[in-house]
């Protein structure tokens, strides 16, 4: 049976009910030979029409009913021409017409489910404030796109009115909710991330993501569209404004601050090591004395001992310690004290012997101490080498720039020219920090 019933009484030119917009999301078709608004021919659907719908679309009827507005989808690719037979869901239409001699009426719809619609957004200048200094805010703009489309249209439907539907409308829209999104991620990012709002932008991807995470599943459920993608351009700082002025016044003025503190904690270093080293040098050199001249230093030692005993056998005779008391107004003989005086009188000997066989055999002779090694440094300076210059002498250079990290110096037994902060005996004249 066919869907539109024969009326002879009139005599109607069929149609072809088709889509052919190069780029659209929703169409409303017409009759040929009518315009939007003229009268109701504009839904009078003709006997014998044709309905193609190409992959990638749907074609929604709209009619009236008892029971209310009724709707019907066909998806593509779709090509026949209109009857129960081959389309089996419009059969419900079928009593919609009046008396037989009326074209159906309905409404027809394409919607373009293949078709992805690009859009732009842009946020104007708002203020952001800086983690580090909440009371300083700084005026920033978003510029972006979006691109989404339909997927779930009968959803889509239910969202938005088919009847005067206006991409513009629903793409400003769109645009609306994405504004805000974004707004809210970068006025949230330099606390999220701890980043000072003047470096936002190196954060674009991160804040990107969170918004199309966030903002997906809100399209979808308040507009019925799918955001394929969401693409955040610019974060743009307005350089002029005074809020951005007076952060970087602020954070230069913090900047300084620090660098002035960690340069006075890094002279204080240096100072230190210096002290350090100059003690550590000086303690190995009083050792390499003390070798050069041990023999001297023995005879000293030794030449001590021997006063100390002699003193001691002239405080034992002072106070009769070695005498004989043989009894009778204090005349005897004191044992002990005599043992003393031998023991003493023993060990001065062997010192005494000691060190005359030392200076006969020539070990105790005094030796002149041989000359203290230096180290000395050339330093290249335009090109031509200059010096050799000590250590000490290369460490008022440091301190005064004249030698720097980087300056290229030698000495003999080098191979090469060496940047000064890579040679161990140099590395300590310069603060850690532009080592």
């Amino acid at each position: 049976m066919g869907l539109f019933k024969n009326n002879k009484k009139v005599g109607l030119i069929a149609d072809i009910i088709r889509c052919d917009e190069p780029s659209y999301l929703i169409w409303k078709w017409h009759p040929d030979g009518t315009q939007p608004g003229e009268n109701k021919r504009e839904y009078a659907i003709r006997r014998g029409s044709s309905l193609r719908v190409k992959e990638g679309e749907v074609a929604v009827f709209v009619y009236k009913q008892k029971d209310g507005t009724m709707q019907d989808f066909v998806e593509g690719p779709f090509d026949a021409k209109l009857k129960t037979a081959n389309l089996p869901i419009l059969s419900s239409i079928l009593g919609a017409f009046l008396g037989g001699d009326t074209p159906f009426q309905a409404e027809v719809y394409f919607i373009n489910l293949a078709n992805v619609i690009q859009t732009r957004f842009a946020v104007p200048y708002f203020d952001v404030s800086d983690y580090r200094h909440p009371d300083f805010t700084v005026p920033i703009a978003v510029r972006g796109s979006i691109t989404f489309k339909i997927d779930d249209y009968k959803n889509f439907i239910k969202l938005h009115r088919l009847t005067n539907f206006n991409l513009e409308v629903f793409s400003e829209q769109i645009r609306d909710a994405v504004s805000r999104y974004v707004k809210n991620a970068v006025a949230s990012a330099s606390l999220t991330y701890s980043v000072p709002v003047v470096q936002l932008a190196s954060k674009t991807e991160m804040i990107n993501d969170e918004v199309e995470r966030n903002l997906k599943q809100r399209l979808k459920e308040d507009f019925g569209v799918v955001a394929s993608g969401i693409d955040i351009g610019v974060i743009d700082i307005d350089t002029s404004s005074e809020g951005y002025r007076e952060l970087m016044a602020i954070t230069k003025d913090i900047a300084m601050a620090t660098i002035h503190g960690q340069t006075a904690a890094n002279i204080e270093h240096y100072a230190e090591s210096l002290r350090i080293q100059r003690e550590e040098g000086q303690y190995a050199q009083h050792k390499a004395t003390e070798t050069a001249n041990i023999g001297a230093y023995q005879i000293e030692k030794q030449a001590e001992v021997g006063v100390a005993g002699a003193e001691a056998l002239g405080q034992m005779g002072a106070n009769n310690a070695g005498g004989v008391d043989l009894g009778g107004g204090g005349m005897g003989f004191n044992p002990a004290a005599m043992m003393a005086s031998i023991a003493v009188g023993g060990v001065v000997g062997q010192n005494i012997a000691s060190t005359m066989n030392g200076a006969i055999s020539g070990s105790g002779t005094i030796a002149t101490p041989p000359p203290i090694p230096t180290v000395n440094y050339f330093v290249a300076k335009n090109g031509k080498p200059i010096g050799p210059f000590d250590l000490t002498k290369l460490a008022e250079m440091a301190s005064m720039g004249e030698l720097l990290p980087d300056s290229l110096v030698w000495k003999q037994g080098m191979e090469t020219w060496n940047k000064a902060n890579t040679v161990d005996d140099l590395k300590g004249l310069f603060p850690p920090s532009i080592v």
